[in-house]
């Protein structure tokens, strides 16, 4: 019996470390061009030129940060990421707010008011969590073109509010669908109306949700490249499209740049993210 224990010991051991060997690769594989562009935003662009661009830094340079920040040319314009960087703000903040706001309205409707049609009005508003971005980018240019806001900011704070409203709807939607309906009932008898239950009763329960929806959908606005790079030219551009523009010294640092904010976002709201996702955000 003690023989078979400590083979079945054994093998469990074995499996272990085969186990954690594997994800352990597959880790470093996934890791890996992160881990080069971090060694490369501290070279300079003669050292990367001689040596290549896999290697450690010989001397930590911050000249790809200032150059990348301050002053990168194209076709004999120089200009830095700078704008752009104030540009993903401007872009991702509003959007962010105001999706998350409207998200948050319209789940507590559809699962605390439910009204004749209730369900297919949310199964439409799904479409805009599973439709690839490309098949509206010919409806959003035709509304650009009309209401005169192509190559602007303000044209893509509209297309990330709308765009954003599907998620921050069934996000919302599936957690106040666990509050339990006694509490609205209760709510009314008491004399409350729509608004009166939905800030003293449904609001103060959200925070959870809330966080969730607003790490959602600011990683996702700022991270976002297609309509960037396709409705905004320039210094109009946000920072993940103006990066294609980044001479070859500074792209590195530009990137690194770039990633701050969402992980910054992730790293102070992680824990909240994760919990906010248990609590209901996905079933």
């Amino acid at each position: 019996m003690d023989l078979t224990q400590a083979s079945a010991t054994h093998r469990w051991q074995l499996s272990r470390i085969l186990i954690y060997g594997v994800l352990t690769l597959f880790a470093a594989i996934y890791l890996f061009p992160a881990f080069v562009v971090l060694c490369n935003a501290f070279r300079t662009y003669p050292e990367i030129s001689r040596n290549g661009i896999i290697g450690l830094p010989q001397d930590l340079s911050f000249a790809a940060f200032y150059d990348a920040w301050n002053s990168y040319c194209v076709s004999g314009t120089c200009a830095g990421i700078k704008a752009n960087f104030i540009n993903s703000l401007v872009i991702t903040i509003p959007p962010t707010i105001i999706s998350t706001a409207l998200g948050a309205i319209n789940g507590y409707v559809l699962s605390k008011w439910r009204f004749k049609g209730s369900d297919i009005v949310f199964g439409a508003m799904l479409l805009g969590v599973f439709m690839p971005g490309q098949v509206t980018l010919l409806p959003w240019a035709f509304i650009m073109g009309k209401i005169h806001l192509y190559n602007s900011v303000y044209g893509l704070i509209l297309i990330h509010s709308v765009q954003g409203i599907a998620f921050a709807t069934l996000f919302c939607r599936n957690f106040y669908a666990a509050i339990p309906d006694d509490l609205i009932r209760a709510a009314r008898i008491d004399g409350a109306g729509f608004w009166r239950i939905f800030w003293r009763v449904v609001l103060p329960l959200s925070p959870p949700i809330l966080i969730v929806t607003v790490i959602w959908q600011f990683t996702s606005i700022w991270n976002e490249f297609l309509y960037g790079v396709v409705f905004t030219a320039g210094n109009q551009q946000p920072i993940t499209a103006a990066l294609l523009s980044v001479g070859a010294g500074g792209q590195s640092a530009a990137v690194l740049i770039a990633a701050l904010p969402p992980i910054l976002v992730y790293l102070l709201g992680g824990r909240y993210f994760v919990r906010g996702l248990t609590m209901g955000a996905v079933k």
